[in-house]
């Protein structure tokens, strides 16, 4: 038990009441039932393995003197018996500045090879809630770099955005650009229950090494353990709350929400929890706004917390619970369609399917008119395609569908964007600007027989 105290001493954590050892008396998939021990859910506790080294476990649940842990890395080779004790308390976890430039787990170990953390500074993992009452509003637009959205889907400092993609349509491009254009002073990437090869992707093609001065990335792939990859998203709202709670502007970038709700379903399903929606448990759906809600403005110390949060859509199916659930409880939501992405625009957001809820707070009256044309275009000309496409429709009987047919290469042209051109706010307004109110394409005075539009 040496080891116990000398990390209690390093951690700066209170020494938890000791208890007597328990054991492992049967192991069900990942959850492991212990007898003798008698701590309180959420502690985390440690195992002796069979090569003589300990591995942590936390606990899942209870049922009367039988407690149900889950182990945070996988572990092989258990036998009847196995000694179970409680270890340090997890109420303290690393944070600060000593994680810039890092890629660390769901409990604050380094998976880089730049050796332990320098000096960090430890807060408590579950902090008391902020009052909503003490929040500052949603007030100072956010610059993301991204035309579309700095135009016509704005978003501000402390909002929370879903990412609502399917697989293959460029949802880890648009993150990439985002993370690289974004004005914040801090950028946390949560890459939850993603693949491997992802991390390192991610760290080295869109942060980059400048980049990656003023990023902490917590990876947890989808080999990890489910306690893990739940840990993961949390530790990453809590070094965003530290870095907001000092008065920096902080852009949290969760990918994805979809794989930090799977990884609670397999625990809770794991600890006998029925199946509700889906086969999703309904503490499931308790776990998402609790995550969510960390997010955002502090208390009138000028910090915030952006939250970028991707939903994999599976099948493009827009109402999966969690995907419906998550857009009940964001501020917004960005969608990625895959017929945009199959006509070579990228990123491929649909505007009609999007919704910014804070722009009309942080924009001008004239943006946001100007913005509110460009959907009446976009949802004209989508009504009107069938006509079009067979050449039913007859110029001049509707203006605005002759407008819309008219300046639909302009607005192809105005979604499209380089992944390396970074378009700022005014830049944004701008374009959308000159779209809007520049005259439309004529061909001899008429307008163009619709046809011939692509």
């Amino acid at each position: 038990m040496l080891d116990y105290f000398a990390e209690v001493k390093r951690r700066g954590a209170k020494c938890p009441p000791l208890y007597a050892r328990g054991q492992i008396t049967r192991v069900v998939g990942m959850t492991l039932e212990a007898r003798g021990i008698n701590v309180a859910m959420g502690s985390r506790c440690q195992i002796e393995r069979p090569d003589g080294e300990t591995a942590e476990v936390e606990v899942v649940g209870f049922d009367g003197s039988k407690t149900f842990l889950m182990p945070l890395h996988r572990i092989d080779s258990l036998r009847p018996g196995t000694p179970v004790w409680p270890a340090v308390s997890d109420a303290m976890v690393p944070v600060g500045s000593a994680l810039l430039g890092r890629v660390v787990d769901g409990v604050g170990e380094p998976l880089d090879d730049k050796g332990p953390l320098k000096n960090p500074e430890f807060v408590d993992f579950y902090p008391p809630a902020i009052n909503p009452l003490q929040r500052e509003p949603i007030t100072q637009p956010l610059d993301v770099g991204v035309r579309s959205i700095n135009s016509v889907l704005s978003l501000g400092c402390g909002q929370r955005v879903g990412l609502f993609a399917g697989s293959g349509v460029g949802k880890s491009v648009l993150l990439g650009m985002m993370t690289r254009f974004t004005n914040a002073d801090v950028v946390v990437v949560a890459l939850v229950g993603e693949r491997g090869r992802e991390v390192r992707e991610f760290v080295e093609s869109n942060l980059g090494v400048a980049g990656m001065r003023k990023a902490v990335v917590v990876a947890a792939p989808a080999d990890d353990t489910p306690v893990m990859r739940l840990r993961a998203g949390l530790y990453a709202s809590r070094i965003c709350e530290q870095f907001r709670d000092s008065g920096l502007k902080v852009l949290l970038l969760f990918d994805s929400l979809t794989r930090y709700a799977q990884a609670q379903r397999e625990i809770a399903l794991a600890a006998g929890e029925p199946p509700a929606t889906r086969g999703y448990p309904p503490s499931v759906f308790a776990r998402l706004p609790q995550l969510v809600e960390r997010a955002g403005n502090g208390c009138g110390n000028g910090g915030s917390v952006t939250g970028l949060y991707t939903v994999l859509t599976e099948g493009d199916d827009m109402n999966d619970p969690v995907a419906d659930s998550a857009r009940a409880i964001l501020d917004g939501h960005v969608v990625l369609s895959r017929r945009i992405a199959a006509e070579g625009i990228y990123p491929a957001v649909d505007i009609q399917a999007s919704i910014s809820r804070s722009m009309q707070q942080i924009v001008s009256s004239e943006q946001w008119t100007l913005a509110n044309r460009l959907n009446q275009l976009i949802a004209r000309y989508a009504e009107s395609k069938d006509l079009i496409s067979v050449g039913a429709y007859t110029p001049g009987i509707d203006a605005l569908t002759d407008q819309a047919i008219q300046k639909q290469t302009a607005i192809r042209e105005f979604l499209r964007q380089s992944l390396d051109d970074a378009v700022d706010l005014s830049e944004s307004f701008s374009a959308l600007q000159n779209l809007i109110d520049s005259p439309a394409a004529v061909d001899g005075g008429e307008v163009q027989d619709p046809r011939v539009v692509r």
